[in-house]
C-alpha cells in the first residue's frame, strides 16, 4: 500500500511538471543563461558624457542638486532636458539652473502646435527666438507631429508641412539643433503575427500597434522627416533613436551620406547595436562625428547597459527590458577617441552654450 502511494505521488509530480512545461508561455520563458564567460559590467562611463535625450518635466521646480549627485554616480557631465516647454517654463528652468547647477544642464524648447494656419509659422518662430533669448539652446519635436497634430481645419499636419518651415529656418539662423522624434519602430505597422520581431512588445502593450495607414504608412512618415532635413540644409537635425534605422545601418549610413546636416542619437536602440557588435562597431567608427549619446527615459539603473555595450567586449549579456529585446547583446569595445566623440565632443560641437571645461580635451 505504501509503495502504491509513493508511485502514485511520483507519477502526479511528474505529470504536474509536464503540464507546467507545456503551459509555459513565450512571455514567461526567460531562463538564465548557463553560459560561463568573463563579465565586466560598467557602472560608470569611462569618460564624462552628455545625455542629449532626457526628459525632466517642470524643471523649474526640480531639486537640481540632488539630480546632479545622481548624475555624478554615472559620470554624466551634463544633461540636456528636452522637455523645457516654452515661455515661463523656460524662464523658470533657466533660473533654477543658474541658481543651483549652472554647468550641468541645458534646456531645449518645445513648440505649441495648436491652431496651425497660414500665419502660424512666423508666430511660432518668433516665440522660439524669445525662448532662445531666455536660455533655450535647442528645439525638441515630439512624435505627435506626424501622428496627432492637426491644423485648424482638422487635417493631419505632415512633418514636412511647409507651414512649419519658419521654425526649421529659425533654428538654422540661431545656430541651435533640432532633436526630432518621428514615427516609431517599423514593426508597429506590420502584421501582429509570429513574423513580427516586436510581437512580445505589441502583445504586452497593444496600444502601440498601428494599422498600415495609421495615421500614414511608416515609410511616408520617415520620408516626410527626411524631406525637412534636405530642405533646411543649414539647420542641424538630430534624428532620435537613430532614426529607427539602428537595425539597418547600411541604409542609415546612406542617409547620413546624403544629408550632412543629419545627426543621430542612440536612445532606446542600444539593444539593436548590441546584437551586431562587429558591424555596429564599424558603423560607429565610420560615422563617429555624427553620433550622440542619448538615453530617453532617465533611469539611473539602466545606463550601465549602455556603457557596457559601448565600452566592453563582453559577450551574451541581457538587455533590461525583455519586451524590447528578447535576445542577448555583445560589447562593441569602441576605442577611446570614438567614445569621447559619442559621449561628449559631438554634443559640445553642435549645442551652443555648453561649458566644456569639465570634459577632457
Amino acid at each position: 500500500m505504501i509503495k502504491r502511494t509513493l508511485v502514485l505521488s511520483l507519477c502526479l509530480s511528474i505529470l504536474a511538471q509536464v503540464n507546467f512545461a507545456q503551459t509555459v508561455t513565450f512571455e514567461e520563458y526567460d531562463p538564465p543563461s548557463s553560459l560561463v564567460v568573463p563579465e565586466n559590467p560598467v557602472f560608470s562611463s569611462k569618460f564624462p558624457f552628455i545625455d542629449v535625450h532626457s526628459h525632466q518635466w517642470r524643471m523649474g521646480e526640480r531639486d537640481l542638486n540632488k539630480l546632479a549627485s545622481e548624475m555624478d554616480s554615472l559620470n554624466m557631465g551634463l544633461m540636456v532636458n528636452l522637455s523645457g516647454g516654452s515661455g515661463k517654463a523656460i524662464v523658470d528652468a533657466i533660473s533654477n539652473i543658474k541658481g543651483n547647477q549652472p554647468k550641468r544642464f541645458v534646456v531645449f524648447a518645445n513648440v505649441n502646435f495648436n491652431n496651425i494656419d497660414d500665419e502660424w509659422g512666423p508666430r511660432a518662430a518668433a516665440q522660439l527666438e524669445r525662448d532662445y533669448k531666455q536660455g533655450a539652446r535647442g528645439l525638441k519635436i515630439f512624435k505627435s507631429l506626424g501622428f496627432s497634430v492637426k491644423d485648424k481645419a482638422g487635417n493631419r499636419v505632415a512633418v514636412d508641412d511647409p507651414r512649419l518651415d519658419p521654425i526649421w529656418a529659425k533654428c538654422g539662423e540661431l545656430g541651435i539643433p533640432v532633436l526630432i522624434h518621428t514615427a516609431d519602430p517599423k514593426q508597429f505597422w506590420e502584421p501582429f503575427d509570429a513574423n513580427n520581431e516586436r510581437w512580445l512588445e505589441l502583445k504586452t502593450r497593444p496600444r502601440r500597434k498601428r494599422g498600415p495607414n495609421d495615421p500614414a504608412p511608416w515609410e511616408q512618415l520617415m520620408q516626410e522627416q527626411h524631406n525637412v532635413f534636405k530642405k533646411h540644409s543649414k539647420t542641424i537635425f538630430i534624428a532620435a533613436h537613430m532614426g529607427w534605422y539602428a537595425n539597418n545601418l547600411n541604409h542609415l549610413g546612406e542617409l547620413l551620406d546624403t544629408m550632412p546636416n543629419m545627426m543621430v542619437e542612440i536612445g532606446a536602440v542600444i539593444a539593436e547595436l548590441g546584437r551586431q557588435p562587429r558591424f555596429a562597431r564599424a558603423f560607429m567608427e565610420k560615422y563617429q562625428d555624427r553620433i550622440l549619446f542619448g538615453k530617453d527615459s532617465y533611469k539611473p539603473e539602466e545606463y550601465p547597459t549602455y556603457f557596457r555595450v559601448l565600452e566592453s567586449e563582453d559577450e551574451y549579456f541581457p538587455y533590461y527590458k525583455r519586451y524590447h529585446a528578447f535576445w542577448r547583446m555583445y560589447g562593441l569595445g569602441l576605442p577611446d577617441h570614438v567614445l569621447k566623440k559619442i559621449y561628449y565632443k559631438n554634443a559640445i560641437r553642435i549645442i551652443p552654450g555648453i561649458d566644456s571645461s569639465a570634459f577632457p580635451d
